[in-house]
């Protein structure tokens, strides 16, 4: 969770995973992850970054009119929702802050993880996949949740994000992946 402090620059600080602290105000909407003072990678997502940074448009689509959301603020499926799952399988690896009331940070909630952008967008992806294996499982059709069960055998993550990360033109280069 954020750890509320007052930095020399204004803004909130986080209090990151590997015990380093960030000025939520040094990450601009561009940032996918930064290079930190722990010589690490870490992700930064927004929730002004839309879902369709992890998994592609039809499948948002899918999941949008499949889940209902019982929030007023966010009443449709999206990051902050895949950013919850993600948090709360990894608790001790991601931070958060509401940040809705900072005008200069351009965004309400960030999140900032202990993986780099690379790692993160693979455990959405096999969270996501989770989540629809659930979802199909509760679909009393033996023949749909094996189908389903036999094309995720044949799925492999690392390389659908690869695929989609070249897709969408994210290189592991660029600091802003």
């Amino acid at each position: 969770m954020a750890q509320p402090q007052v930095p020399s620059d204004g803004g909130e600080t986080l209090a990151l995973p590997c015990g380093e602290t960030k000025s939520v105000r040094s990450l601009d909407l561009g940032m996918r992850e930064f290079e930190c003072d722990c010589g690490g990678r870490h992700a930064v997502v927004m929730d002004v970054h839309p879902p369709e940074r992890f998994v592609p448009d039809f499948l948002v689509d899918v999941l949008q009119e499949a889940i209902e959301t019982t929030s007023e603020e966010m009443p449709e499926f999206g990051t902050a929702h895949l950013m919850g799952i993600v948090l709360e399988e990894f608790p001790e690896s991601v931070v958060s802050a509401d940040v809705s009331d900072d005008g200069e940070v351009g965004t309400g909630i960030v999140w900032v993880s202990d993986f780099d952008a690379r790692r993160l967008h693979e455990i959405v992806v096999e969270l996501v996949i989770e989540l629809m294996e659930h979802a199909v499982s509760h679909a009393d059709d033996d023949a749909a949740v094996t189908a389903f069960e036999d094309r995720m055998l044949e799925f492999d993550v690392a390389e659908f994000v690869e695929a989609y990360r070249a897709e969408r033109d994210l290189s592991e280069d660029d600091v802003y992946a």
